[in-house]
């Protein structure tokens, strides 16, 4: 292995190709301007009503930055808006129609991604969810900034 392979390459290539031929899914239906990282943010607004990007982050499980710049994208896209504050201190986002437009079809291949996760699961003798499990658990008991440490002292 060279100097600048890596062994996490193979993995993000994986999720970006399959984030890819999600995405066409919203092509194909019409979509425009629809990213696959709005779809967990959009469904957990239209069950849930107005939410804070704080409430939003917490809800998908990532960084209130990351959210934040989340919520940008998706009010340019024209799938949130604004919604009523009661307090000055925090912004609360909602869907705008176009964005309670597409929540069917958002929950419509949320579904049938999850479904054809476990199908690919089932066909191969490893399946990444597991690998994910094992690799957080062995995280849990030394972490990876540990590890790195380890390798970076001379």
């Amino acid at each position: 292995m060279s100097d600048l392979d890596s062994r996490w390459r193979p993995v993000r290539l994986l999720l970006e190709a399959v984030d890819q031929q999600i995405a066409s899914v919203y092509a194909d239906a019409g979509v425009d301007g629809m990213r696959t990282r709005f779809v967990g943010p959009l469904i957990q607004l239209g069950r849930r009503g107005a939410l804070t990007v704080r409430e939003l982050a917490d809800s998908v499980e990532v960084t209130h930055s990351a959210m934040s710049q989340t919520v940008a994208a998706m009010r340019t896209a024209g799938f949130v808006t604004d919604a009523e504050n009661s307090d000055g201190r925090t912004r609360r986002v909602k869907l705008s129609d176009r964005g309670r437009e597409v929540i069917p079809l958002l929950e419509a291949e949320w579904r049938a991604t999850e479904a054809a996760i476990t199908e690919l699961e089932a066909e191969v003798d490893h399946p990444l969810t597991r690998a994910v499990a094992e690799l957080t658990a062995a995280l849990a008991r030394r972490p990876f900034r540990e590890r790195l440490d380890a390798h970076l002292r001379p």
